[in-house]
């Protein structure tokens, strides 16, 4: 381990030294390779007899959507949890330590949302340190996640924070780079940009797929990508999430601070011990979220507008719902009637691969 440790070091040292150039382009491409090779693998560790089992760091998915919260200790992570778990939750708060985590669940708009602590992913977990490794795998199933920083020193904390998540392949607010990447077993590297390439060229690219013993493939950049971007589809493991950064304690600061802090991007200021924005930070979690409601109505009866199947934004076809509420309903399923925004008729009859949108009303008619 301290191996990779001490190459990690010298790699990220001599990128430091190196100047930002064309000339030298190619050779921070080659070094971005191998760390990126490196960090891989403390993330998921070479072989090694099975080392027992883990000490469990696996939350059971419960609900339509998790959000992980992660931060610094002390800047009032668990204040935060407990009080909107306590204010919008149906469970009680568990004894949890910080180091399993039992995460309350809110309902919001009728999703069940489950919130986690992510302890101690700073204290160098991307080396593979401490526990780090099981909070990292429960943070990349998460549908959003909040940083939680403190208004007094917020930008050191974030900077540090959002280096120790790009390190496990985590990527914030961002989507997958628009970059075609298809391995071949002969013909060489086929290079072709839709658009012009400000930093990587044919020999950049060529270097860094070398890196990873790639000498046949096809790489086609439809967008102005860096190496970095060129790396994050070749290891092929990164997770796109999205996430908000929760400045807390702004009971500490001035009115005009506070100004300044509401026009910032992603950001949503709160106090977690005065309940301080809260319905702010829930709307802003809803909008990232994006899920998508989808009342039930029984036949010859009112929708229930109480509980409704709620699906993420990527899946939501007729089969989708059909496969939330039980597997065996769409072996029965004949068709369905919508009312709602993606029908043009109410009720409109459809089949199962109708996409539904937000709040549709859905009647499944069985064979």
């Amino acid at each position: 381990m301290s191996s990779t440790l001490a190459k990690i070091a010298e790699i990220e040292a001599e990128m430091a030294r190196t100047q930002k150039n064309k000339a030298t382009a190619h050779h921070l491409g080659l070094l971005k390779a191998r760390l990126a090779k490196l960090r891989r693998e403390l993330i998921t560790p070479k072989g090694g007899g099975g080392g027992g089992p883990g000490e469990g760091f696996d939350v059971a998915k419960t609900g339509d959507a998790r959000i992980g919260f992660v931060g610094f200790p002390s800047v009032g992570k668990s204040t935060l949890l407990s009080n909107l778990a306590g204010v919008y939750s149906e469970v009680a708060a568990y004894e949890f330590t910080t180091l399993t985590t039992v995460p309350g669940v809110i309902r919001y708009k009728g999703a069940k949302i489950q919130l986690l602590d992510l302890p101690g992913i700073i204290e160098g977990a991307k080396d593979g340190k401490g526990r780090g490794r099981q909070v990292i795998a429960v943070a990349r199933t998460c549908n959003l996640i909040l940083i939680v920083l403190d208004v007094l020193k917020p930008l050191g904390h974030k900077k540090i924070i959002e280096n120790e998540l790009e390190g496990f392949g985590i990527r914030l607010n961002s989507k997958p780079p628009n970059i075609g990447f298809k391995k071949k077993d002969k013909g060489g590297i086929n290079l072709t940009a839709t658009c012009p390439q400000s930093e990587l060229d044919a020999e950049t690219v060529k270097s860094i797929l070398a890196e990873y013993k790639i000498h046949n493939a096809d790489v086609t950049l439809r967008s102005d990508a860096t190496a970095d971007d060129l790396i994050d589809v070749v290891e092929g493991n990164r997770v796109y999430i999205p996430c908000i950064y929760v400045l807390n304690k702004i009971d500490q600061i001035s009115i005009e601070e506070l100004d300044i802090i509401y026009k910032v991007l992603h950001c949503v200021p709160i106090s977690a011990h005065h309940r301080w924005n809260f319905d702010d930070l829930l709307e802003k979690i809803w909008d990232y979220l994006k899920l998508v409601r989808i009342y039930t109505k029984p036949k010859g009866q009112l929708p229930d507008y109480t509980s409704p199947v709620v699906l993420p934004y990527s899946r939501t076809t007729v089969e989708d719902f059909c496969m939330k509420i039980h597997k065996n309903l769409i072996k029965e399923f004949k068709y369905a009637l919508v009312w709602g925004l993606s029908v043009k008729h109410n009720p409109q009859k459809v089949g199962k691969d109708h996409t539904l949108e937000d709040e549709d009303v859905i009647q499944i008619v069985k064979k």
